[in-house]
């Protein structure tokens, strides 16, 4: 098991995990990520003030952290804020509590950040019930569904924060559609997927996105686009038609 070491800077990756009362799945994600075979890392843990056996967790592996703070935020978004703000990487990933990194996925993001210099962020393919692969921003204007997954998949140059800021902590549920819109159609910055093969990461279909109803996702999605200056009338149809299809699906599913 690899301990936390500041020798590296450049293409240090800090990674950053947000946890509340996670001990059923914490202890995999933090050993997925000190096991990785690129070892120019350091690890950030967000707690949210969890009263089950998440410090225990934390508190086992706290030679291999960098940081990590137990208190109240307010919610997801904020506390992924708080670790960006603490990490000392050129490179920042994002990682879940309840969802891990493969082996290798280090190693493939620092080979693409090292080869090619004008890459700001890179989407890894993820392990989901499927493999999950692509990144299509030139539908975001119609469609947020572009990218295999935040968790586990997402990396960003820290520089890139400094320059459009961090999540907006107003969106509960999916700040990162904000700050994609905010990355390609506001700031027009250069970002690319992994191959097929290229895997980061697994992602638990159980996780926090999965309890979100539907009817919430799709109000907060109008009012990301609305706060970023879409056209009204144009996110108003979208809405009217994604609420259509959904319903539509929701009366077939009984029948």
């Amino acid at each position: 098991m690899k301990k936390f070491s500041m020798k590296y800077k450049k293409n240090l990756i800090s990674i950053i995990t947000v946890v509340f009362n996670g001990e059923k799945y914490l202890e995999k994600a933090i050993k997925s990520i000190l096991n990785q075979t690129y070892n120019k890392f350091e690890l950030i843990i967000i707690d949210g003030g969890s009263t089950d056996g998440t410090l225990n967790i934390i508190k086992k592996y706290k030679r291999s952290i960098k940081y990590w703070v137990s208190e109240k935020d307010d919610g997801i978004y904020d506390a992924m804020n708080k670790g960006i703000k603490k990490a000392n990487g050129d490179i920042i990933g994002i990682l879940n509590s309840d969802d891990t990194y493969r082996k290798n996925a280090l190693k493939i993001v620092n080979n693409y950040f090292t080869k090619n210099k004008k890459i700001k962020f890179l989407f890894g393919s993820v392990k989901k019930d499927r493999i999950l692969n692509g990144f299509y921003p030139n539908d975001i204007s119609w469609k947020f569904n572009i990218y295999p997954a935040h968790s586990s998949g997402f990396f960003i140059k820290k520089i890139v924060h400094k320059r459009i800021g961090l999540y907006n902590s107003k969106f509960k549920f999916s700040a990162d559609y904000d700050l994609f819109y905010r990355l390609i159609v506001k700031h027009k910055l250069y970002g690319v997927c992994t191959k097929f093969t290229e895997v980061t990461g697994n992602f638990r279909l159980d996780g926090l996105s999965s309890r979100v109803s539907i009817y919430n996702k799709m109000l907060e999605e109008f009012k990301i686009r609305i706060h970023n200056n879409q056209n009204k009338i144009l996110v108003i149809s979208l809405c009217l038609i994604k609420f259509f299809y959904y319903w539509l699906c929701k009366i077939k599913t009984k029948f």
